[in-house]
Formats: structure tokens, sequence, C-alpha cells
């Protein structure tokens, strides 16, 4: 049974015809939950009224992606806010700890908490490589410093991650969090990962693996035309071409977005671009 609802921390659900799973996710949640829609044509936000009245549901009519979560954010009263996908939830206990954490650490704009995937609870890959990172321990963060997170396992500081734009309709979904977490940096903020803080996710058995490997291909070059040197994005450009059919998908798909990213170019500042660059393959 989850414990006493967290009242420094929201939590912000993005959702699109999931019912079920929110069905399954969202009695878990230990904070005021705020579901937004992303234009669900299975009934979820009457489900959700219905079953769940204590959660705040709110209708975007049209699937905005991940910038659905800003305006769950807007809505949020508390310092701080925890992601959820409709497929996970946060430990009990946990975003207590994460409030503390940010509470004592004023630089810190993301946590990023550990995810246990699936009913074994094993570690999610990125997770085990954040514990890692070549990017080290800066002394006044509570772990190790990343320059991205997954968005289901991240709580953030509201008003850095607002003065940030939150999250982008260029990228729109799948791998958003770089371009964000990128930006934090540049302006100064912390991201770091807790070990401590956990959140569970257990997959949706209605995602497309073989379209999210294109996604991938697509939003990582997005995200460098938006942020980094040429270089750097015609070398991600040339490896997506020799990497099969998702590759070349992947790179076609950005094309089709390359105007507006090319509109919200802006390089990096050389300290944060030197960072980024050691975490490059």
């Amino acid at each position: 049974m989850p414990g006493p609802p967290s009242r420094r921390v929201t939590v912000v659900v993005a959702t699109r015809d999931r019912r079920d799973d929110l069905a399954r996710s969202l009695p878990r949640h230990e904070a005021h939950v705020i579901l937004v829609d992303n234009g669900s044509t299975d009934g979820s936000p009457e489900f959700v009224r219905e079953h769940f009245p204590q959660v705040e549901v709110i209708e975007l009519g049209r699937n905005m992606g991940a910038p659905a979560r800003n305006v769950g954010v807007l809505r949020a009263r508390t310092p701080y806010v925890a992601f959820a996908d409709d497929d996970s939830w946060w430990a009990s206990g946990a975003l207590d700890r994460a409030a503390e954490v940010l509470d004592a650490c004023p630089r810190l704009a993301v946590l990023a908490g550990r995810v246990l995937v699936g009913e074994d609870g094993r570690p999610d890959p990125i997770c085990e490589e954040m514990a890692v990172s070549r990017l080290g321990t800066e002394p006044d963060l509570p772990g190790p410093s990343v320059l991205g997170f997954l968005a289901c396992g991240a709580v953030v500081r509201r008003d850095a991650y607002l003065a940030a734009g939150g999250f982008d309709d260029v990228v729109f979904f799948f791998g958003e969090e770089e371009r964000l977490a990128v930006d934090l940096a540049a302006g100064g903020w912390g991201l770091a990962y807790v070990e401590e803080v956990v959140a569970h996710h257990h997959p949706s058995p209605s995602r497309d693996p073989r379209g999210r490997q294109a996604l991938a291909v697509r939003n990582a070059l997005l995200t460098a035309v938006l942020r980094r040197p040429w270089p750097v994005v015609a070398a991600g450009a040339l490896a997506a071409l020799r990497g099969g059919p998702a590759g070349r998908r992947g790179v076609r798909d950005a094309v089709r977005r390359l105007p507006a990213a090319l509109a919200r170019r802006r390089l990096l500042p050389p300290p944060v671009e030197a960072a980024r660059s050691l975490l490059d393959p």
C-alpha cells in the first residue's frame, strides 16, 4: 500500500491511450498526480475521473508528445515535480527523499533516480551508465553528474525546468531529455544520479521496438542540430546511415523536422560541449 502523500512533490504523468496501464500505476503514487492526456481515444480521462477522483486530469485534445509534461509542471504548485509514465511509479518514500536531497543541494535541477524494470526489478541499463558517469561527481551535488536522464525516473526543480523551457516540440517524444539536460547545464544548473531514489517501470506491451529505434536516431540527430557543432551532426548522420533500415529511416524523418531545429539552433557553451563530448561513442 502507498504511504502518506508527499507535500513537496507533484507527480506529472503524460499519457495517451493507456487506460489499462493507468489502472495499475495510479494507485501506487504517493503524491498529488496531475495527469495530462495527449488526446486519448480509449476513454482514459473519463476512466481516471471515475476511478481516481483525487487525480487532477488535463485533457489536451491532441497529441503534444513530451511537451505535454510542461502543461502539468505549469499547473503544479510544489517546488519539485516528479515525472512518471503511465506504466511507471515511484517507490514508497522515494519522493520525500528526493525532496530532502533537492532541499540540501540548491544547484541541483534534475535528480535522476534509479529505475527498476519489470517484475524482477532489474536496473535499467541507462542507470548503470549514469552510476559510473565519465563526468565525475561535483562537490555540491549528491551523486555522479549526468547530461541525460530517464524522464520516468526524474525529479526536477520546477523553476529551473520552466526557465530552461521544459521539453520541446522539435524532438517531440523519445530521447527528449538530452536537450533539456544540456540547456540546464548551460544555465549553470547541476544534474546528478541518486541511486537511493527509486522508480519502478513496467513497460507497456503496446510499445513498438522497431519504431523506437528509428525514433531514437531521429531525435539524437535533431538534438545535435539544436545544440552541437556541425562535425558532430555529420558524424551522427553518417553512423546512422550505415546502421541499417532503422538508421536510414531515422535520418529521413530528421530531415523533415530540420527547418524547426535550425530555427532554434544555439551552440552550447564550450565547457558544456566539452563535457557532452566525453559521452560520445
